[in-house]
């Protein structure tokens, strides 16, 4: 089958759509000709940019219907195990549909495996197809420059309260590193974040210089962190920045293993710090096991990577 128009589906946040670079690297590869189209989220669209290899954005919210027209060759579904998410690339009518394997919907690939880190799971999927993928191919072209450089970045902000490691004991740590190394901070946070990020820099103390970045837009985070001297965040899209730019991390897990969500790669320049227990990604409250990790513990592996 001649492949011009390919449809790739991935409407999900900063985090899952990075995770998904080398799989949709492959696709161009495997089809150089063709219009590759993503299906995602319209705030994306200045990192899809720094991605390359996509033609054209599909704005599509989660799982609903998409605004898509034209009937793909091949519909790829890099979104999840399904089934909703292979229905709606189903209703594009598409010539050929790769996804994974549910019997109950008619739809074939491979097994769904829980274990897998996010990167390969979806290098996996291709491979099925015969595809190869790298999953080390997770560079991004950075931004040429940034508000500020060379800043130690404090990400506190995560999509649940499971993720979210308290305010107060970022502060701490921000007070002990600009202590010990001096040099700019830059607290950032997303669309309603900002009573987190005042809740950060009152803990840190008066005294401190720190400035609020607060709401960041994607673009100027992705600049911000791509400049950056050290990135200190939770199980987040920020820390998947930091992998993809090759910047310096300290990253906080709690309910979700980082064997399936941590950096995949450059493990020298990325610690990561887990309490080794799992929970709900979406819980409402402070994961336990996140509670578990102290400020001493985070001081001594942010000094690590600056003193690096």
């Amino acid at each position: 089958m001649a492949v011009k128009d390919v449809l790739v589906l991935r409407a999900l946040g900063l985090g899952d759509l990075l995770t998904a670079v080398p799989a949709v690297r492959a696709l161009r590869r495997e089809c150089p000709r063709a219009r590759l189209r993503l299906a995602t989220a319209i705030g994306l669209r200045d990192l899809v940019r720094l991605i390359g290899g996509v033609d054209d954005i599909v704005p599509t919210v989660g799982l609903r219907a998409m605004a898509y027209c034209d009937r793909p060759d091949l519909a790829v579904n890099l979104h999840g195990r399904g089934p909703q998410s292979t229905e709606l690339l189903r209703r594009t009518d598409p010539r050929a549909l790769w996804c994974h394997r549910d019997p109950d919907i008619g739809a074939d690939g491979p097994e769904w495996d829980e274990s897998l880190h996010e990167v390969d799971r979806w290098c996996r999927l291709l491979g099925w197809h015969g595809v190869v993928a790298d999953p080390t191919d997770l560079r991004i072209r950075p931004p040429r420059t940034a508000p500020i450089e060379g800043a130690i970045v404090v990400h506190p902000g995560a999509g649940s309260a499971a993720r979210r490691w308290p305010a107060a004991r970022f502060g701490a740590v921000i007070r002990e590193l600009v202590a010990g190394y001096g040099g700019a901070v830059v607290v950032t946070g997303g669309p309603g974040e900002r009573a987190l990020v005042d809740a950060v820099c009152r803990a840190v103390g008066p005294g401190v210089p720190i400035r609020r970045a607060v709401p960041c837009r994607l673009a100027e985070l992705a600049a911000v962190v791509a400049h950056a001297r050290l990135v200190l965040c939770g199980d987040t899209g920020t820390a998947h920045l930091a992998t993809a730019f090759a910047v310096p991390s300290v990253v906080l897990f709690g309910p979700t293993p980082p064997a399936q969500w941590g950096p995949r790669i450059d493990a020298r320049l990325h610690t990561v710090l887990w309490a080794g227990r799992r929970g709900d990604p979406h819980a409402t409250r402070l994961d336990p096991g996140l509670d578990r990790i102290g400020e001493g513990r985070v001081v001594a592996a942010a000094s690590a990577q600056l003193g690096g």
